[in-house]
């Protein structure tokens, strides 16, 4: 344990410090008392941070108390900081493989990186949040998530005569900052907003009612803005947000190629080189026309071309790019279908805006630009704008076209999504949906791309309206029940 008693040289900030101190030693000592009335709002708490934060990652917990919190997120190394020592001891005996560090936040000082650091219920009780947001940063790498939860102001008179009532954890005066303040904040001190989300309606269990309350009503409006809580999810913005890298990333292109004959030649041809070199990665699908031989005739005119082919075993889409990550060989993971109607000479454009730290997952759009000719049936095109509204809605992130096929994102991002595709499932045929629900769990910063659709000069659409149209249905009804109302 390590131990510092200044904030700063300001006398009003170390006698607040102080008054903290001394009080929540106090509740650590008696918190049995209280601990009953918030067991409820605890758990909730945790149910959220565990949907948010996967298992097995680095996590440290700033305002730990007792380390409940972070023993439930499952860390391979969890550290937990407080400046109650009377909590830090509770929390030694309760989580004994845990580490915990005694500390001001204000002062703390560790040395060493985490890939998320939660801040719960602590920012109102701190006495500078735009100082402790900067020495956070300095405990982050490029891929940290910053996870926030902070009382909504509205219920500051609630909350304020639940602890007169010895119904919740008794405190000190707060700051109670709106959610815009903490934005600013957050901003100030280089970290860039990657959603936030109003939670928990009901904070005390009444049985049927909780449930309903809180996942249910308080995700839909005007439910919402009575909220106890906002989470917030950030992650170190501008120059801190680029992979720690020192050289260039190899590209791995997949194109999976079903019935794609006379369009295999364009891919070798027009598939830009990027970075430290471009692997295409051909799956072919069961084709009923002579894609397989084409490719393999294609790869041998092109020997200047490093390329790869692969036979598919399984169906559908989702398998045949999941076969191709498995074989690729690039830190930068890129699906180009082989259709052409996303032109390959675009992808230079998204390997420039993931290489600069601008986003993690990069979804391509068709629906900025206007559309050739035939590119895409009226019926596509407004099944397509209803499920962006749809999944937008879900995901807590903009995604105009979840259908484009055309997605990027760094390799070790898509290890994650993969150990943990269990909490979804692995019934997605085309693919685009596992990647993009992966991507919002992982809280990865997603961004849309507008490109140019063109209209097919080979071959016919694979999709099936009426068929897949009822798949992606029932996947928006799923995705509800695993991702908002949970």
């Amino acid at each position: 344990m390590s131990k510092t008693l200044q904030v700063n040289g300001d006398e009003a900030a170390v006698r607040f410090q102080r008054q903290r101190i001394a009080h929540w030693n106090r509740v650590g000592e008696r918190r049995e008392i209280h601990r009953r009335a918030g067991r409820f709002y605890q758990k909730e708490l945790a149910r959220y941070y565990k949907l948010m934060i996967p298992p097995g990652l680095r996590v440290l917990e700033v305002g730990c108390a007792q380390g409940d919190l972070l023993a439930a997120l499952e860390p391979s190394v969890g550290v937990g900081v407080d400046f109650s020592g009377t909590m830090l001891k509770r929390a030694l005996d309760r989580h004994p493989r845990l580490r915990f560090v005694e500390s001001d936040a204000h002062a703390l000082a560790l040395g060493e990186k985490f890939d998320v650091i939660v801040l719960s219920d602590l920012i109102n009780d701190l006495w500078d949040v735009h100082a402790v947001f900067d020495r956070l940063r300095t405990m982050a790498h490029s891929r940290t998530r910053l996870v926030v939860n902070t009382y909504n102001h509205l219920w500051e008179v609630p909350i304020t005569l639940s602890q007169h009532f010895g119904m919740s954890q008794p405190t000190l005066e707060q700051n109670w900052l709106t959610v815009e303040d903490v934005l600013n904040l957050l901003q100030l001190t280089g970290f860039e907003v990657i959603k936030y989300s109003r939670e928990i309606l009901l904070p005390l269990y009444v049985p049927l009612l909780s449930r309903m309350a809180n996942r249910f009503l308080a995700k839909v409006w005007p439910c919402s803005r009575f909220a106890l809580t906002y989470f917030i999810v950030a992650r170190p913005g501008g120059a801190f947000a680029r992979r720690d890298r020192r050289d260039a990333p190899i590209v791995s292109v997949i194109v999976p190629a079903r019935n794609e004959a006379g369009n295999i030649e364009g891919v070798l041809a027009r598939t830009p080189e990027m970075g430290a070199g471009t692997e295409l990665v051909f799956v072919e699908g069961h084709s009923r026309d002579d894609t397989y031989a084409t490719i393999e005739r294609a790869m041998a005119a092109h020997p200047e071309r490093k390329s790869t082919l692969i036979k598919q075993i399984g169906q559908g889409k989702g398998d045949a790019v999941r076969r191709g990550f498995a074989q690729a060989r690039g830190e930068i993971l890129m699906i180009l279908d082989a259709d052409l109607t996303v032109p390959p000479e675009s992808l230079a454009r998204f390997y420039e805006v993931l290489s600069s730290g601008s986003a993690e997952f990069i979804n391509g759009v068709r629906l900025i630009y206007p559309l050739e000719n035939q590119s895409m049936r009226f019926l596509n095109l407004i099944g397509n704008k209803f499920f962006s509204l749809a999944f937008s809605w879900l995901l807590g992130q903009p995604v105009k076209d979840t259908l484009c096929g055309t997605k990027i994102l760094w390799k070790d991002d898509y290890e994650l999504i993969a150990a943990n595709r269990g909490h979804f499932g692995d019934f997605d045929p085309f693919g685009d949906f596992d990647l993009l629900f992966g991507a919002a769990r992982l809280n990865l910063k997603i961004v849309d791309l507008p490109i140019r659709y063109r209209e097919r000069t080979y071959g016919t659409t694979n999709i099936q309206r009426w068929r897949h149209g009822w798949l992606l249905l029932k996947m928006v009804i799923f995705a509800a029940r695993r991702i908002k109302f949970v």
